[in-house]
């Protein structure tokens, strides 16, 4: 069974959706540049109610006062960093989160996965996300996919996450291409950007439920 961190949720709503299809990770994004964007104190709301599975602070570049701040308010099973973190600001953040740290890693092309490397037993856990595009605020939930195939010969140690452009149309083809264990997605449940859609999540979990050829 492929495991689904739903990320992004905003509401209480959002939070019952995702458990109720299966949501093994639950994430809440903590970035002001988001359009889904919640503040430390409303993730920890949130996460309390994420009862049936591990939540996930997402956040981009952040300092201790904030990483401070989450952890009082969320008590987060993980924190994600999404930004241009180095594998010494991954281990420093650790220390913020009950199980440990998600290393988020942008893709386009092959090159792009020399960097695994230096975070490999560094993170916890790594996530392959699309490249976001020139120019953008944000690092991810832009929608855009990659060539998922590039992951399927990746030799790594920790448990990794697929991401980028993932939606009910085409994650079972992506699982299979990248041979992925786990799976985020945000943008591909919304009906607007930041705005969960409870059809689409039930689609989204649906979808891996059945095995797929690619």
């Amino acid at each position: 069974m492929t495991q689904i961190k739903f990320c992004g949720l905003k509401t209480g709503r959002d939070v019952a959706a995702a458990e109720a299809a299966g949501a093994a990770f639950t994430g809440f994004v903590i970035f002001e540049k988001s359009p889904r964007h919640v503040s430390p104190s409303l993730a920890g709301e949130l996460a309390h109610l994420a009862k049936n599975s591990q939540t996930v602070a997402v956040t981009v570049n952040p300092d201790d006062d904030l990483l401070a701040r989450i952890r009082d308010a969320m008590h987060p099973d993980w924190i994600q960093l999404h930004g241009s973190e180095s594998p010494q600001r991954v281990v420093q953040a650790r220390a913020y989160a009950k199980r440990g740290v998600i290393k988020a890693l942008p893709v386009a092309d092959a090159s792009d996965l020399d960097a695994a490397a230096a975070y490999d037993r560094i993170a916890d856990m790594l996530l392959f996300d699309a490249k976001p595009p020139k120019g953008a605020e944000r690092p991810g939930g832009h929608g855009v996919g990659y060539d998922y195939a590039l992951l399927k010969s990746l030799q790594i140690s920790v448990p990794w996450l697929l991401s980028g452009g993932l939606d009910a149309t085409n994650v079972a083809a992506a699982v299979s291409l990248a041979g992925a264990q786990a799976v985020d997605v945000s943008s591909g449940i919304e009906s607007a950007p930041g705005v969960k859609d409870a059809a689409k999540i039930a689609a989204f979990a649906s979808a891996l439920a059945v095995p797929t050829q690619a």
